[in-house]
């Protein structure tokens, strides 16, 4: 199952990308994760610009949505809300619905978080994602930074991660044979 990880931030140092790379690197078959790369990339949204075809980026990006069976997010809180970038990456695909019924899982880097996390969820239900909340996981990632490989194999990131991944696997359909 190929499954979609965005961080909603940019910052090369960020605890929310470093720990959806440490779930990459635990992460067992049939769990196949893929981090989207190009959030920086996505142009300001501009339904004008929302014809056919799209901007090369969005076009990417909602070609991997398309490609994915589920979707994890991870982001930090900027000013009580998702940061900007994130909330515009959705934008692109509300009237294109490749989020529509798509299985979503968040996952926080973060206890303090709340608001980004509800404001999420409020868009993500507002697209009509499937809200996987039986997988929600957060780690609190208060401890000096790691490195993902260090976060995959510590004591305390470890089994977080893999329950999170689990429970994941287990709110998925699963393919019928």
């Amino acid at each position: 199952m190929k499954i979609l990880a965005i961080s909603g931030s940019l910052r090369n140092a960020s605890k929310n990308t470093t720990l959806l790379r440490a779930a990459k690197l635990i992460a067992e078959t049939p769990l196949e994760i893929t981090i989207y790369e190009e959030l920086d990339q996505i142009p300001p949204f501009n339904p004008d610009l929302d014809v056919e075809p799209a901007p090369a980026a969005v076009a990417r990006f909602r070609a991997a949505l398309n490609e994915s069976s589920a979707v994890i997010f991870s982001t930090p809180e900027y000013a009580h809300g998702i940061p900007g970038s994130l909330k515009n990456l959705l934008d692109w695909v509300v009237g294109s619905g490749e989020l529509s019924e798509k299985p979503v899982a968040l996952i926080h880097a973060s206890a303090r978080g709340e608001y980004a996390q509800a404001s999420l969820r409020e868009v993500l239900k507002t697209m009509n994602a499937n809200l996987l909340t039986d997988a929600e996981t957060t780690l609190s990632l208060t401890t000096p930074f790691l490195d993902p490989a260090e976060l995959a194999s510590c004591s305390s990131g470890a089994p977080l991660l893999r329950a999170f991944l689990s429970k994941l696997k287990k709110s998925l359909p699963q393919p019928h044979c």
